[in-house]
């Protein structure tokens, strides 16, 4: 199967919501898998082999997943309120400047995480439990 007959399956199989659910859900297992070692690291040689072992792609393709998200949210188009689209563009901000310390090893990944499974809890519909 080509890979835009894979595409155009995807999109008439899922809406929207699920697809940026799946999208930031497996970014988030590939950061969860690194981040405890990531964290606790203590020299920042382990860091900077961690980075370039892997974690760096990683953290780009969050950091561009949100991006994504910031573009889309930035479309007078977008049907959400807009005191809502205005936080999730901050928060889009946030993870841009978070993911540049990460990457200079300054910062921890955890947050990154709490912030992805905060928003895959919205988008699995659980609003209630967003941004615990």
């Amino acid at each position: 199967m080509s890979i835009t007959a894979y595409k155009r399956t995807i999109s008439d199989t899922e809406t929207p919501r699920q697809i940026e659910r799946r999208v930031l859900s497996s970014v988030t297992a590939e950061l969860e898998s690194r981040q405890l070692d990531f964290d606790q690291a203590q020299k920042p040689g382990e860091k900077l082999a961690m980075l370039a072992n892997g974690l760096r792609d990683s953290l780009w393709y969050n950091e561009r997943i949100w991006m994504t998200m910031r573009n889309d949210l930035a479309e007078s188009g977008n049907a959400l309120s807009p005191d809502l689209r205005a936080g999730l563009i901050s928060l889009a901000l946030w993870v841009e400047t978070h993911t540049q310390g990460v990457m200079k090893g300054e910062k921890k990944i955890k947050p990154l995480l709490d912030v992805n499974r905060s928003i895959i809890r919205g988008l699995e519909g659980n609003p209630m439990h967003v941004m615990e």
